[in-house]
């Protein structure tokens, strides 16, 4: 029998070992972190408040800004606290919290853009059927199907990923707790079947993307027919933000998962993976606020009640 020890710990690797780039990692991500809070909490609340803003679109786009919050908040904390304290270790628990936690918001992430997409061909193509199909039921049981599906999808990827034998190294070649990183450390053939999961996982990813591009080129064929130029601008204007988050998530990730894989992480392997899991939900309030009047009317309005409670708070003081 050979000799295995159990993992109850994993390293991961930091960006640097020197001190001062250390410290200057812990100022940038924790720059990049508050920006990513307080974009997603803005979008949040001006939905929330505006109730010109209860409408399917912003409903779901509702439910991203809590994905970005969430999955951005799964695993710079803990990076953070690594370079501040000197230290890359993680341990057993906290990465299989890692892995299973951030599986759900990625899943869900690329489950909502879809809905949306289908979202925006029932508005635009169909628009005298869209308030029956897209009814407040239709959206919640959307919603809530592509948040089950992810917690089940990535219970059984985390599941069979932490059952297997980790006896090569416990060293992770990135700054957070990733399957594909982990299966490098398996040291039994077992790891052969979490292979095939994520090889079905990718195929229902790119099914969901071939939908979006088909869902796109019906939705630009009916634009392109409206005769107003006013409305060929505005249904344009609710389809681009969408579309480039869309671009921004599968550029990113597409690039860092379908390169070829090395054995050890280079510069570049962080780097795609600051963009894809930091610089993605950081850039989603600004794309969808970006020429959207009613989102920045809603953050006006909210601006300007901060405003007045405080001004009301002093006087009355």
């Amino acid at each position: 029998m050979s000799n295995r020890t159990i993992v109850t710990e994993f390293i991961l690797r930091g960006f640097s070992d020197v001190r001062e780039l250390q410290i200057l990692h812990f100022v940038l991500f924790l720059v990049l972190y508050l920006t990513t809070l307080l974009g997603n909490l803005l979008i949040f609340s001006a939905i929330v408040l505006d109730h010109r803003l209860h409408t399917p679109m912003y409903f779901f786009l509702m439910n991203l800004s809590i994905i970005d919050l969430g999955s951005i908040s799964v695993i710079i904390p803990k990076s953070m606290a690594n370079s501040l304290l000197n230290t890359t270790v993680i341990s057993y628990s906290g990465c299989v919290a890692q892995v299973f936690l951030y599986f759900i918001f990625a899943t869900t992430d690329f489950t909502l853009l879809t809905v949306m997409a289908y979202d925006r061909h029932v508005a635009i193509c169909h628009p005298l059927h869209y308030e029956r199909v897209m009814n407040r039921r239709a959206c919640v049981y959307m919603a809530a199907s592509g948040w089950i599906a992810a917690i089940v999808n990535s219970a059984v990827h985390t599941g069979n990923t932490f059952t297997l034998p980790f006896c090569q190294s416990n060293v992770i070649n990135h700054f957070f707790c990733e399957i594909p990183q982990l299966l490098k450390l398996a040291c039994s053939d077992s790891y052969l079947t979490e292979v095939g999961l994520l090889a079905f996982s990718v195929f229902l990813a790119v099914c969901c993307f071939v939908f979006i591009i088909v869902s796109y080129v019906q939705i630009f064929r009916a634009v392109l027919r409206i005769p107003s130029e006013q409305g060929r601008h505005k249904a344009f204007s609710t389809c681009l933000p969408h579309l480039a988050v869309i671009s921004l998530l599968l550029c990113t990730g597409f690039f860092a998962y379908l390169k070829p894989t090395s054995s050890s992480a280079t510069n570049l392997d962080l780097l795609m993976g600051v963009l894809y899991s930091v610089v993605s939900p950081m850039m989603n309030p600004v794309i969808y606020s970006m020429r959207n009047k009613e989102i920045n009317t809603a953050l006006k309005k909210l601006f300007l009640c901060k405003i007045f409670f405080k001004n009301e708070h002093v006087i009355s003081h």
